[in-house]
């Protein structure tokens, strides 16, 4: 990055538009994230409607700034409440609240705060540095890799939406198949319309979005609604917020090692913040002098599991916006938000729209600080939001969504979408499916389905052999395999390992 660019992205990021947009995302992403049943992916696709008129470097920002503000966020409701917020502050909450139960639950939200801000500013100074490199390998793609990426994307993310595979995959099939609806994009011929005009550029993907996450999620709390809840006492936060040095200087090491981690794991196609949490904490208890206090109250292990899920927030957003890979549930729904602003993942991103990516990477450095001074402030208050009872969030939730469908292209059509999607979301979530494929499936179905037809037209027909004669087709085809038998390779040997430990 030159220094023209520099002076020009510094430019567009510190006006009144875009720091308001960040200090707004942080706020509500951390309100969401300490709401438990809601998560980051939920928030994310309430807001892509509002940013659609905003400027994008504003509404892209605002998006990351959720992101990161609701993966720290879980951890409020996780620390005092034993009710985490998110997925994935499943680990911190089992030192958390033990640390509650001792009157320490004001230090476990600093050690959170702390490492949940320094793990996501190392995870954004890796995007900021790892993505340009990186972007350039997607210069040499063309139609076959393309097919082969969506094939990609879409095993990745239906194996781990979901515990089935089998049903990861059906998701996965489904979204393919509403993916097909409107017009033919070689020959021009309408399909599956039904003669709604509406539905030949085919299915809105923001109002499915929004249906699918949080229509359905709304669906499911009401459920709740009416039973007696006696978990969520809140426990009286007591001491001083901030760590001391010596306590800074037991757990920087740990901090360091699972943002390095986090980032990693947030690379990786597929995998979550959820999953990058727990690596976290499992290596951190393996390094630990003090193995005995995990799950007893170790403020190592809420460093550990905080750092590394706030890392995958950068992490994951390096695939895609450099391949066009979501990295995870939630940087499939960002990818709608890059969709609607016209922006295509790849080498133009850092090229043709430098100033808007750079800016974007550059305001969510940003973000990840402002979280941890607005955690630092009002972390004790803030767990309060989650007493806020189902009945009053439904009709907001509602509201904000019917508004959300409606303001994109202002046609009631895409409410009835939503509101479709609502119930196929519900449903799916009751038979054990996850809304995440069948989004990708509609998101990258027609990206492979034209690299496909256009391999096909160079391979000219003779498909395989054309594939298996070019070097990146032939590693995402490995890639491929890979991924769709690793579960079951997994599966036998956690199997393997049971037996022997019986016999012995």
């Amino acid at each position: 990055m030159n220094s023209e660019l520099l002076f020009q992205v510094f430019g567009q990021l510190f006006t009144f538009q875009v720091l308001f947009a960040i200090t707004m995302g942080v706020i509500g992403g951390i309100i969401v994230g300490s709401l438990p049943g809601l998560s980051a992916t939920m928030a994310i696709a309430l807001m892509i409607p509002v940013t659609f008129g905003m400027d994008p470097i504003a509404g892209l920002t605002m998006l990351t700034a959720i992101y990161t503000g609701a993966i720290y966020g879980g951890s409020i409701s996780a620390i005092l409440i034993h009710t985490p917020g998110t997925p994935s502050s499943a680990a911190t909450s089992l030192d958390g609240y033990q640390l509650t139960l001792k009157g320490k639950g004001a230090k476990a939200l600093g050690v959170s705060t702390i490492s949940s801000m320094i793990g996501g500013f190392i995870s954004a100074i890796a995007l900021l540095f790892l993505a340009p490199p990186l972007s350039r390998i997607s210069l040499m793609f063309s139609a076959p890799e393309y097919f082969l990426i969506a094939v990609f994307g879409l095993t990745i993310i239906g194996g781990l939406a979901t515990k089935s595979m089998v049903k990861g995959l059906a998701g996965g099939v489904i979204g393919l198949l509403i993916g097909t609806i409107g017009m033919d994009i070689l020959t021009g011929y309408s399909r599956f319309t039904f003669d709604f005009v509406s539905l030949q550029s085919g299915v809105p993907i923001i109002p499915a979005m929004i249906g699918l996450f949080s229509l359905s999620q709304v669906m499911i709390q009401a459920e709740k609604l009416g039973r007696k809840d006696t978990s969520k006492i809140v426990s009286k936060v007591k001491g001083k917020v901030l760590l001391t040095l010596k306590e800074f200087k037991q757990i920087w090491v740990t901090i360091i090692r699972s943002s390095g981690i986090g980032t990693f794991v947030g690379m990786l196609p597929g995998a979550g913040a959820d999953i990058g949490s727990w690596v976290g904490y499992n290596e951190a208890k393996r390094f630990s002098k003090n193995k005995e206090e995990f799950g007893k109250g170790s403020i190592e292990g809420v460093a550990a599991s905080e750092a590394a899920n706030n890392a995958v927030t950068g992490g994951s957003l390096i695939p895609l916006l450099t391949l066009g890979i979501p990295g995870n549930v939630a940087t499939a729904v960002f990818l709608g938000g890059l969709m609607i602003q016209g922006l295509v993942p790849g080498r133009e991103l850092f090229t043709t729209h430098a100033n808007i990516t750079y800016s974007v990477i550059i305001g969510f450095v940003l973000a990840n600080i402002l979280m941890g001074i607005v955690g630092l402030l009002g972390a004790r208050y803030l767990v309060k939001i989650s007493e806020i009872s189902v009945s009053i969030l439904a009709p907001l939730i509602i509201g904000f969504s019917v508004v959300g469908s409606y303001a994109i292209s202002n046609n009631i059509f895409d409410i009835w979408v939503m509101i479709v999607f609502g119930f196929i979301g519900y449903f799916i979530r009751k038979t054990g499916f996850h809304p995440a494929p069948i989004i990708l499936g509609m998101i990258l179905g027609p990206i492979g389905e034209q690299g496909f037809r256009q391999s096909l037209v160079m391979a000219k027909g003779d498909l395989l052999p054309y594939f298996f004669s070019r070097p990146i087709s032939i590693v995402l085809i490995l890639l491929i395999v890979i991924t769709l038998f690793s579960p079951l390779i997994m599966k036998w040997w956690k199997n393997r390992k049971t037996n022997n430990l019986k016999q012995v």
